[in-house]
């Protein structure tokens, strides 16, 4: 079978005003990245988030993804992924549908079960078991796509209850944009499997923060048996999914300030073990492309998302392998 072409992501974190994320999405956009994507965290600094390893958020999605689809004219926009505990979900459909709208077709749907315990708790927003977490998930799946593909809205399940209209506006495209549904545990990902688009194979935070055991749990082995769980659910229709994954630690050799030692020290890995970790790129550019031909392959990963700090540094991997 043809390997699905290479499409490159961007994940912003880092801008602060307007001019900023304006010049984030203009750029990325010149450089053939295919999507802009923001993720979904509300809280800032303090000590909440501050022992959990994960980095703020400035900018909150829904209006951030607006304004880069305004200014720009290809780019895909996108959150990548709306947790589905902090939104209503007749409010994120009302949302999702806007946002295709506005940026005339051009938004990706990336839901995800939460995971990020101490922000639930700073939020005040109750943390509910895994399970339920990606019950929730799959519930708010079924409302969006019935919100997107029109005709009456009737869902009646254990936590999403909504009936008696038909939601506005339409999507550009028939049947909604594309939903991608993110995880690394065996329950979400044969969700994802099951109804998503776009399968993002991420770390297993079931921890409820970034850690050991989030790095442990995507190894080259664990990252294959991932991608065996959604295949199993997916059954035939696998051939039409997109597979995505984040390039969390990059070391583009003469173009980023991180070096690949620093990585595996960061890790605390080894180099050998960075090499194969898979959401790790590091070497010439030479090097890093023929390792995303090599887990395309393997994993069927053609969907790679890195950093906006790193964006810069990893343009001439995307120019080389975008479409390829």
């Amino acid at each position: 079978m043809t390997p699905r072409p290479f499409r490159f992501g961007c994940q912003a974190y880092r801008a602060t005003s307007r001019k900023e994320w304006v010049d984030l999405a203009r750029r990325v956009e010149d450089q053939g990245y295919a999507t802009l994507h923001v993720a979904d965290h509300y809280i800032g600094p303090g000590a909440a988030l501050d022992p959990t390893g994960h980095r703020a958020q400035t900018l909150a999605a829904v209006p951030a993804i607006a304004v880069a689809a305004e200014a720009t004219t290809r780019l895909l926009v996108g959150s990548r992924m709306f947790c589905v505990g902090y939104h209503h979900p007749v409010v994120l459909a009302k949302e999702a549908a806007t946002l295709d709208v506005l940026s005339d077709g051009r938004f990706e749907l990336g839901l995800g079960a939460g995971w990020l315990a101490p922000e639930y708790a700073a939020m005040g927003i109750p943390f509910a078991p895994a399970g339920e977490r990606i019950a929730l998930l799959a519930e708010t799946v079924e409302l969006v796509r019935q919100c997107l593909t029109g005709g009456p809205v009737d869902v009646a399940g254990e936590q999403v209850r909504a009936r008696d209209f038909s939601a506005l506006p339409a999507p550009v495209r028939a049947g909604g944009p594309p939903i991608m549904i993110g995880g690394g545990g065996r329950t979400v990902l044969t969700l994802a499997g099951r109804v998503a688009d776009i399968v993002s194979v991420n770390f297993d935070n079931s921890a409820g923060a970034l850690g050991p055991d989030s790095f442990h749990s995507s190894t080259a082995e664990r990252t294959a048996r991932k991608v065996d769980w959604v295949r199993e659910a997916a059954g035939d229709r696998y051939g039409a999914l997109e597979l995505e994954i984040g390039a969390y630690y990059v070391a583009v050799e003469g173009r980023t300030a991180a070096t690949a030692d620093q990585l595996a020290t960061r890790l605390g890995i080894s180099g050998a073990e960075l090499e194969t970790f898979p959401h790790a790129l590091t070497g010439s550019v030479d090097r890093i492309c023929d390792v995303l031909e090599e887990r395309r392959e393997r994993y069927g990963l053609s969907y790679v998302t890195v950093g906006d700090a790193v964006a810069d540094a990893f343009a001439p991997v995307v120019e080389r392998l975008a479409g390829r």
